[in-house]
């Protein structure tokens, strides 16, 4: 995790930085794929948040990598059902 820069790693971790993207009831769909990479695309970091009682706690801690893998990012941070993502 030392390859992502400290202002990013900082900006990630505000309370200021408002969430983009909502996991669902639908799950994880393609769109959701295609909607966070066009965010990616836009923007260096897209906060994501898991609606609770989608996933088991052990379902979300995999949920994150398998989701920066798809989108070709990187996890910045995550905590519980919440995730920031950045490509650089």
């Amino acid at each position: 995790m030392s390859e992502i820069p400290s202002n990013l790693r900082k900006q990630a971790l505000s309370r200021e930085l408002q969430t983009t993207v909502r996991i669902g009831k639908a799950g994880i769909t393609d769109a959701l794929y295609d909607e966070i990479k066009g965010q990616l695309n836009t923007r260096s970091l897209v906060k994501i948040k898991i609606n609770r009682g989608l996933f088991d706690r052990n379902g979300v801690k995999e949920v994150w990598p398998h989701l920066a893998e798809k989108t070709s990012s990187k996890v910045v941070v995550s905590r519980g059902n919440v995730a920031v993502l950045w490509r650089s």
